[in-house]
């Protein structure tokens, strides 16, 4: 029976070529789509699942609850903008873990790992660089790193002990062991004391090597913030739980220890939950530690997968609306095949079963050809933003063919259900009598045929004007006023080296024309901040920081609205007193806000993780964007940068020939820095890099939109030569009658043409206010959206239709009606 029915769908596929030739190629176009999905999705959830008995691993999640109206203890720089009551950040204390692993009952093995060494390895007269992490010896007992020499019983244990990866190894010590070698870090000989297997791809934790933390402990041991309760700063503490465990018992035992611990604590509050290891990658977006990063490795909130997975069905559903389209509009050409069936004893089921197979095998065609175009588009997803590159491989394995099979089978299932269903319903006699697939009403003189156009394009319109008005938007971000100039400026990150040997250098290259010095770069997402108060007042606010020298304003073009530049050039951060601040800082302690120069002279409080002490205000400036422009403009002062501050040179550069200007720079840095390579961007293409995630989006989007007025004008086409070829008889006679070829495109475009107004009507308002009322809230420095950006899909989508509908129409008026009609 199966092999009847496939014989019977061939053939009506070959008959039909074209209509075969749109769907398989319709189909394809939007599954290939889904497969890049389903790739992306079977990727984001391989992370991790290397490790044996990953779903009994936890990382602890600490909630910080701040008073942001006095200095919190311990804390007071931020990478990442001010914390908020109920902040969740990824990292911990180290005093957290071992309070934990002392105290917590029900807990088989506690690791502690610390983000932040990053140092130079010396062997012989090689110098490389070196990134990974401080950890304890239980690490290894934890997750599944499986060692090659060395015992992971005892290579963490003792100080200046380090675990290499296997490629750090080779990389240092070429094809000789590594076991028992020395390598010296800032003068320091470390051991090493094992080679493990390299960090699988899927892994959140990547890294070259693994230093003992009690190397960590030994070098910090006058540092009284190292094991505090609230310095959170890079440290991450996992937990290995037993089968069966209590999670409740346990959750209750971490909040007895933060109640204990937050008594000491005047101002900041801290709680500890438990975060599964699985739901680390694909989960809630953890914000950065105070002065520290964030959570380690690739993230992916969930609601990206949603709306990737919204709009890839959209397109799907777009090619299953042509297949619907087409199969109902020949629906009179089959119905004689379907009374013939029925007549001869066929039931429902065995019809249904047949256009349902026929459904199928289009998708399985498609599914080849859309394999070919998975091919083709892979790698332009996977270069589509750098964090993609770092994300996700979207190979090959067998779960993703049989994901793939399983899809196209559903995909089919879908497209057929509608047709197979209607045609099942059909009795025999009215199948005779030639009712058509017109008959069939979704609601009063409503056909399912039009509401499915309807609904397709009114998908495709929102794709096109959401591209349109994101593309609009995004551009005026990139060229907004932030209030300071960027234009030519090239911000190099001197990785720990002291500036004045390259700022000397470089004061020589004649292109060159300005420099100055930095801590942070501003308005691309970095941050830095510490409280301040007015006086003797109690009340204190998080104000974002920059440190800068004397040129850094002149350099960058801020406005000075009172008061003057820096005039002392201080060794040491205590000694740095003199403070420039914006408008909003002046509002905000309520200081001169109507005359600026009030408040020079004036003296305030400010307090980070380093101390206090005492500033003087000496220049006010205009307001500025510190942060990107979905943040809005708060209290900003910028200090003195000091040789103690980490340093970013801000170099201003006139150069007809930039490649030639840039390999000068880069010479230079070669002297200063043989080991690093140098990491130096204009400052435009840092913005332009701040909001990568909206272009990557709007690329998607935009991608997206092409795949739906593609699909959606396939099935025009379709539909228009269908019905131009079952009116050619009308057409003819309305010829010979003296009809116009204006007068016929017209008589076949209007019906297409009110169900394209109907979408527009519904499209267009729809995606209006969902930016101007979800999207663009979000952004409180937006530009309006104009009516240019929502017709412009609109009338892209007519000028395609009246290419279609005008040159099948054209065709079939140049006929000649005497050939038409001379069979009546």
């Amino acid at each position: 029976m199966i092999g009847s029915y496939i014989k019977t769908s061939s053939r009506n596929l070959i008959r039909n070529k074209l209509f075969s030739f749109i769907n398989i190629v319709g189909l394809a176009i939007s599954m290939s789509v889904g497969l890049l999905l389903i790739a992306f999705v079977l990727d984001l959830l391989s992370y991790d699942k290397f490790h044996k008995n990953g779903e009994r691993i936890y990382r602890i999640t600490s909630v910080l609850n701040a008073n942001r109206e006095k200095k919190p203890s311990g804390s007071g720089q931020s990478r990442s903008g001010q914390s908020r009551p109920g902040s969740k950040f990824a990292t911990t204390s180290i005093k957290a873990g071992k309070l934990i692993r002392e105290k917590v009952t029900g807990i088989e093995e506690v690791a502690i790992l610390r983000n932040d060494f990053s140092q130079d390895a010396k062997v012989g007269d090689d110098v490389l660089p070196i990134k990974g992490y401080w950890a304890d010896p239980s690490l290894f007992r934890i997750f599944t790193f499986p060692m090659l020499e060395g015992n992971p019983e005892t290579a963490l244990k003792d100080p200046y002990s380090i675990v290499l990866t296997e490629t750090a190894a080779k990389k240092l010590f070429g094809n000789q062991s590594a076991l028992g070698k020395a390598i010296n870090f800032d003068t320091l000989n470390y051991q090493v004391t094992g080679v493990m297997k390299d960090v699988p791809f899927f892994s959140h934790i990547s890294f070259e090597a693994l230093v003992s933390l009690s190397t960590a402990e030994q070098l910090s041991r006058n540092d009284k913030n190292f094991d505090k309760w609230t310095s959170m700063s890079s440290n991450y503490v996992y937990l290995r739980l037993p089968e069966n465990a209590d999670i409740t018992s346990i959750q209750s035992q971490l909040d007895a220890i933060a109640k204990q611990e937050n008594l000491a604590e005047e101002n900041t509050k801290i709680q500890l939950e438990l975060l599964p290891l699985y739901d680390i990658v694909v989960g809630e977006n953890l914000r950065a530690s105070e002065g520290g990063p964030g959570s380690v490795g690739p993230h992916m909130p969930p609601v990206v997968l949603w709306v990737l997975g919204g709009l890839a069905l959209v397109v799907i559903l777009s090619a299953c609306f042509n297949y619907t389209n087409l199969s109902m509009a020949r629906a009179m050409r089959r119905f004689k095949e379907i009374g013939l069936r029925k007549a001869i004893g066929a039931d429902k089921s065995q019809v249904w079963q047949q256009f349902l197979i026929e459904a199928i095998m289009i998708s399985l065609a498609a599914l080849l050809l859309s394999f070919f175009i998975f091919l083709l588009l892979r790698p332009q997803l996977i270069n589509l933003a750098p964090e993609m590159q770092r994300m996700v491989k979207l190979e090959l394995s067998p779960a993703m063919v049989v994901a793939f099979i399983v899809f196209s089978v559903t995909v089919g299932v879908i497209a057929g259900f509608t047709p197979a269903l209607f045609f099942s319903n059909v009795s025999a006699i009215n199948a005779f009598r030639d009712v058509s697939a017109r008959s069939v009403k979704v609601y009063r003189h409503v056909t399912l045929r039009r509401a499915l156009v309807v609904v397709q394009y009114t998908f495709t319109l929102i794709f096109i004007t959401t591209t349109a008005i994101g593309y609009v938007q995004y551009k005026n971000i990139l060229a907004f006023d932030l209030g300071f100039n960027t234009g030519n400026i090239l911000n190099i990150d001197m990785q720990g080296n002291k500036p004045d040997a390259l700022v000397k250098e470089l004061s020589e290259i004649p292109e060159v024309t300005a420099l100055s010095r930095s801590l942070i770069i501003t308005s691309v997402g970095n941050a830095w901040g510490g409280y301040m108060k007015y006086k003797d007042s109690r009340d204190s606010t998080l104000v974002m920081t920059n440190n800068v020298d004397e040129n850094y304003l002149p350099v960058h073009e801020y406005k000075l609205i009172a008061g003057s530049n820096f005039m002392a050039r201080p060794t040491t951060g205590a000694a740095a007193t003199e403070v420039i601040v914006n408008q909003q800082f002046l509002k905000r302690f309520n200081i001169g806000v109507n005359d600026p120069e009030k408040a020079i002279g004036e003296k305030v409080t400010f307090s980070n993780f380093k101390g206090t002490r005492q500033m003087t205000i000496v220049g006010v400036m205009k307001d500025f964007h510190y942060g990107k422009v979905d943040n809005l403009i708060g209290p900003v002062a910028f200090m003195a940068w000091t040789p103690e501050d980490r340093a970013v040179i801000n170099a201003k550069i006139q150069s007809s020939d930039m490649p030639a200007t840039m390999a000068k720079i880069e010479s230079v840095w070669k002297k200063i820095d043989r080991v690093h390579p140098l990491e130096a961007k204009f400052y435009d293409q840092e913005i332009e890099e701040a909001y990568s995630e909206f272009s990557t989006m709007i690329k998607i989007i935009g991608f997206l939109s092409l795949l739906a007025i593609s699909i959606a004008s396939m099935g025009l086409f379709a539909m228009v030569v269908f019905t131009t070829e079952t009116r050619l008889k009308e057409i003819s006679i309305r010829k010979v009658m003296g009809a116009s070829s204006g007068n016929l495109i017209f008589l076949l475009s209007r019906g297409f043409l009110v169900q394209l107004s109907v979408s527009a009507l519904i499209a267009l308002p729809i995606t209006y206010l969902f930016f101007e009322n979800l999207v663009l809230t979000n952004f409180p420095y937006h530009t309006p959206v104009q009516v240019a950006e929502l017709f412009v899909g609109l009338l892209a989508v007519l000028l395609i239709a009246f290419l279609m509908i005008g040159s099948q129409t054209i065709k079939a008026a140049k006929k000649n009606p005497a050939e038409v009609l001379k069979s009546d």
